[in-house]
């Protein structure tokens, strides 16, 4: 429900302000929804009816999230606890979530070439509302670094039950759900599971669904509505799902991917997210995640461009195997990679490798990807041919690109200069943050780096720290609670 009336406020604070511009945020959104429902059933052709419903889908989860942003802090007074900057913090992330949401509807207008298809979004300024938000509720959030440790614990996030859960190895056994290919469960399909069991859940109780091993070849969805959902397979080598969506094959890139997760509180252990399409077909993602507060722990991704797209909010990847190509993790989520191996394939020919592509678009986004103490190989495939092909970490998909690596280990694979331009332009040199901490191995050498005025070799512990777990993703207020070990600090 929209909060009306806040053109004609007068605030009389800071934080009064704040609500003000989130509350004329929410207005325009809204108007900008219901303009582009009306315009729904003008849309001829399959792409653009394509990009319509990524588009209706997308703008639907901005008003939901400044709905949520509006209801979280209406209520604070200027007075600045600890509760208080809890809530603004995850005001930022939502914001954040809110304006990538209108740029990734917009690009996948672009990939398509149906722009005009998007025109009833874009022309109500909600963007740039959107970031006079962030920017607003940036002030007010203090400088606050938490103290970091390096001890091996539980994010806060997660509850005690949720924890011995996950590391259970008896945790398919107290599945309330189970899926089999060979009609050994309840379901043969995933989604049908996930669907029967959403709507049969009790108040805010976690769905624990266990999918046997089996290839699954279905693309799965998890809307906003279907929180708390957990899925546990028989691990990254035996259950896993596939799927062939591109962009070569007529798809965004968004709606590309094999799964796909929008409920807060996801959690996925021992499954592989597959795309096959190969790396001849452009953009394939394996999975999308806009799950505030999602875990994947031993999971495995494997595609070629654009393997997993970390969409938006806040996420955790803990003792995962990432394949790609070009971009394989890319996105504008607050994400952590931890004690992951990420292998790169063997492209095509006359192609160049680009690990990371972030997608950090305003300044007060409080956005990145952080890869820590994980390894940056060859996939088999490359590595008796990768003196022919150059592999980069990173590249600037978005002119704020934020991306790190820390006390990670970097095989010779990686070119000596490490970052890649954007499109061999000038783009984002100067505002982008790409930062190495005591990183190893005989790609680690950052005696030959980019020159950029954005790139850093980070010699600060205080600096590295504000990339680990407990300052990207806020995790000791909530992984915990999920059962996924982890390394809150550096």
């Amino acid at each position: 429900m929209a909060h009306a009336g806040y053109n004609n406020v007068r605030p009389k604070c800071r934080s009064d302000f704040r609500t003000m511009t989130v509350g004329v945020a929410l207005e325009r959104a809204i108007h900008a929804q219901n303009t582009a429902k009306s315009h729904g059933s003008n849309c001829r052709g399959k792409r653009k009816k394509r990009v319509w419903m990524d588009c209706d889908k997308l703008i639907a989860n901005t008003v939901l999230q400044l709905n949520r942003t509006l209801d979280g802090v209406k209520d604070n007074g200027p007075d600045w606890t600890n509760q208080t900057f809890c809530a603004d913090v995850d005001a930022q992330t939502w914001l954040s979530t809110a304006l990538t949401n209108i740029e990734t509807c917009r690009a996948g207008a672009v990939e398509l070439n149906v722009s005009g298809v998007i025109e009833p979004i874009v022309s109500s300024n909600v963007s740039e509302l959107i970031s006079n938000c962030l920017a607003v509720n940036g002030v007010l959030i203090d400088e606050h670094n938490s103290t970091a440790t390096d001890d091996d614990e539980f994010p806060i996030w997660i509850s005690a039950g949720e924890r011995r859960l996950l590391q259970s190895s008896s945790v398919a056994s107290q599945a309330k759900y189970v899926v089999s290919k060979k009609g050994r469960g309840d379901f043969r399909s995933i989604q049908a599971a996930i669907n029967q069991a959403t709507s049969r859940r009790r108040g805010n109780e976690r769905i624990v669904i266990y999918i046997k091993r089996g290839v699954y070849r279905e693309n799965v969805i998890i809307s906003s509505k279907m929180s708390g959902i957990m899925l546990v397979g028989d691990g990254l080598r035996y259950t896993i799902i596939t799927g062939a969506r591109s962009v070569g094959g007529g798809y965004t890139t968004y709606s590309s991917a094999t799964f796909g997760v929008d409920g807060p509180g996801f959690i996925a252990r021992g499954i592989t997210f597959r795309n096959t399409a190969g790396p001849g077909k452009g953009q394939a993602v394996a999975l999308r995640s806009a799950s505030d507060l999602s875990v994947f722990y031993s999971c495995g991704f494997e595609g070629y461009q654009d393997t997993l797209f970390v969409l938006a909010q806040r996420q955790f990847y803990k003792s995962c195997y990432i394949y790609g190509t070009i971009d394989f993790i890319f996105g504008n989520a607050a994400a952590v990679f931890q004690n992951c191996l990420i292998y790169v394939r063997k492209p095509l020919w006359g192609q160049i490798n680009v690990v990371t592509a972030q997608g950090r678009g305003d300044p007060f986004q409080n956005t990145g990807i952080s890869i820590h103490n994980s390894q940056i190989r060859a996939a088999p495939d490359l590595e008796p041919v990768a003196r022919f092909y150059q592999t980069y970490l990173g590249r600037p998909w978005q002119q704020y690109s934020q991306t790190v690596v820390l006390k990670s280990y970097i095989d010779r694979l990686v070119n000596p200069q490490g970052w890649l331009r954007w499109q061999n332009s000038d783009f984002a040199l100067s505002t982008l943050y790409y930062g190495e901490y005591r990183n190893f191995g005989p790609g680690a050498s950052t005696r030959l780096r980019v020159k950029w005025a954005g790139y850093h070799v980070i010699t600060s512990r205080n600096v590295a720290s504000r990339f680990t777990v407990s300052s990207l993703i806020a995790g000791r207020t909530w992984l915990p609670s999920t059962g996924v070990p982890f390394t809150a600090g550096l």
